[in-house]
């Protein structure tokens, strides 16, 4: 598992201090300060939910606008103290924490001047991944590493792919513009293509469904072919996974080489002998 961050604390003996309860979970103060924002997080989120509710904004609302101002207030505290305590700030500012540090913070001073936006206040839910670091679940985090590289190593046959569907949609669309003659659902080709994409990807709204025997059949063979379809890219992301995973089991213990043959017997950079 990679390190959580490179970050180093400042010289100061207070930000030192400061650094190992912001940052750090292995002291009483700085599980205490992790869960303390967690409890927070999950209480912005609450509120946000509630404020969309109308009777029971209209009922508190002056209560929900000073427990998120009391939050946001808590969260600015605390992202100017991330900032302050380390010493390559930058590194903190540009690094997934500190990106979505920042989306959770924003929203709240974008309110002022556009209110709707106070509701990306929700991103704060993002901030709950650093659960994984507070009670030391670590091990879930290598199992989403897995699920991402995996995504990434697939990508281009994902595209591949996409790219087909979507030609396939157009084509099956515009075909059943034809066949269906301009009949309610199916008045122009971007409609059409709408259906098709509904259908293929077997969500099926039942908004639109074609009226003409020529269109059922063209509706069954495209109803049959999405569960074809959707197999596709679960299959090619599965394969991923299961090599990702394969490799991620022949580490080196003593010098940590993930660049290890299939038929190794001993790892090629300080010779160990593999498990």
């Amino acid at each position: 598992m990679e390190r959580e961050h490179n970050l180093v604390p400042e010289d100061s003996w207070w930000k030192r201090y400061l650094y190992r309860i912001i940052y750090r979970s292995d002291t009483k103060l700085g599980k205490l300060f992790d869960v303390v924002l967690l409890l927070l997080i999950l209480a912005s989120t609450a509120i946000i939910m509630m404020e969309s509710i109308p009777w029971l904004d209209k009922r508190y609302h002056l209560t929900f606008l000073i427990l998120e101002w009391i939050i946001s207030i808590v969260f600015s505290i605390e992202y100017v103290l991330r900032i302050t305590v380390v010493k390559n700030k930058r590194h903190y500012i540009f690094s997934f924490f500190g990106i979505i540090d920042f989306l959770a913070l924003i929203p709240f001073y974008l309110s002022f001047f556009f209110p709707v936006t106070k509701y990306f206040l929700i991103f704060r839910m993002l901030r709950m991944l650093r659960v994984f670091r507070v009670f030391n679940l670590m091990d879930f985090m290598n199992d989403g590493f897995v699920i991402v590289r995996a995504l990434k190593n697939s990508s281009r046959k994902i595209y591949i792919f996409l790219l087909f569907l979507v030609i396939f949609s157009v084509i099956v669309g515009s075909m059943m513009f034809m066949v269906e003659g301009g009949r309610p659902g199916f008045e122009t080709i971007p409609q059409s293509i709408y259906w098709a994409v509904v259908t293929v990807t077997t969500v099926g709204y039942g908004d639109v469904s074609p009226i003409t025997p020529m269109g059922k059949f063209f509706a069954v063979i495209l109803m049959l072919a999405g569960y074809s379809i959707i197999a596709v890219p679960t299959g090619i992301v599965t394969a991923e996974m299961r090599n990702k995973r394969q490799n991620l089991e022949k580490i080196c213990e003593r010098c940590g080489n993930e660049d290890i043959d299939d038929d190794a017997r001993y790892c090629k950079q300080c010779g160990k002998k593999l498990a």
